[in-house]
């Protein structure tokens, strides 16, 4: 870190620790730094020549992480490192040196993308996290959750995301695409993300989301049928499926089969309960609700990088030490 400016020291005596600040000590901890920098470093990131001297990788990797933790554009994340002190601490940066300009932090997730290193982030993210004795390699739990896409025109081509679609959900229409996902049943950690535009089926993108060595495979009633599907022939899993509530309600509430039916049911439920806190912390944990680019490929990368970044969430109390995995 360059020389600390005096607003660096005026803020380094300051009492109270913010929601945000104890957030960052405890991201900085979990995260698996040396992992990540060796994924982009070699042969990715470009090396200091006759031009001008790129930015430190590390430096720029925190700043990629920041923007995915608090939903930032690239001017909005430049201005909130000089306007952010612990945003900027965290990122090894002080106001007496250059901070990097959105351009530079626009051609940053560029080179992500370009290499496609969102999907290496997450198996180094569960590489560190599967050393630390949390399981990823039994059952799998599939889901999936509509994010919004912008529905305006007022753009330069005049037109809506080609590779966004309309669905309906419930008596409600929805535009934008599909996060879908495959969790551990144990550790509730996502292994597996992929993205699709809304109006995609959910039951046919199991395939993409299994690491083939699970041995029982939980989903909600919109994936009945899945077992019967092609790709799925010779596959030796359990497949835990949740029944239309149609197949047993007509059953009197007092007979045995309809409490039978009622007790299975429940238990399916809350073993899938836990593929519902990735989403809920990439959506209000880290403020993700809408899409920021155009393309699926932009998006996915995005999304596979907040799953990521919630496994570490999930399991930071446990990484450091202090509790127990939160699921």
């Amino acid at each position: 870190m360059s020389q600390m400016s005096f607003s660096d020291f005026e803020y380094a005596g300051k009492r109270k620790q913010t929601r945000r600040e104890r957030f960052l000590a405890e991201m900085d901890q979990v995260v698996p730094w040396a992992g990540l920098v060796a994924l982009i470093e070699q042969p990715h990131y470009p090396k200091a020549g006759g031009g001008r001297k790129p930015y430190p990788l590390e430096t720029m990797l925190r700043i990629h992480l920041l923007q995915n933790w608090f939903s930032l554009s690239d001017p909005a994340m430049e201005e909130a490192l000089y306007e952010i002190t612990p945003m900027r601490q965290f990122a090894r940066l002080t106001l007496s040196a250059p901070i990097p300009e959105d351009t530079t932090i626009m051609k940053f997730r560029h080179l992500l993308e370009k290499h496609q290193l969102a999907a290496g982030i997450l198996q180094v993210i569960n590489g560190y996290l599967q050393d630390k004795g949390l399981s990823l390699r039994q059952g799998t739990i599939v889901d999936a959750t509509i994010i919004h896409a912008p529905s305006s025109t007022k753009n330069k081509d005049g037109k809506r995301d080609p590779d966004m679609h309309q669905t309906k959900k419930g008596n409600q229409y929805f535009f934008g695409m599909k996060a879908h996902i495959g969790a551990d049943v144990e550790s509730g950690l996502v292994h597996h993300v992929h993205g699709t535009a809304a109006n995609v089926a959910d039951v046919t993108q199991v395939a993409e989301l299994l690491h083939g060595d699970e041995n029982a495979v939980y989903a909600d009633a919109g994936y009945t049928g899945v077992e019967k599907r092609e790709e799925h022939a010779g596959r030796e899993v359990i497949w835990q499926i949740a029944a239309r509530r149609s197949t047993y309600t007509a059953l009197p509430k007092r007979s045995l089969i309809y409490k039978g039916k009622r007790r299975i049911e429940r238990a399916k439920a809350q073993t899938r309960a836990k593929v519902e806190h990735p989403f809920r912390v990439i959506k209000r944990q880290f403020g993700y609700v809408k899409t920021r680019f155009r393309g699926l490929v932009k998006n996915t990368a995005q999304l596979t990088t907040l799953f990521a970044l919630s496994n570490l969430w999930m399991a930071r109390k446990h990484v450091m030490g202090t509790g127990e995995l939160r699921v």
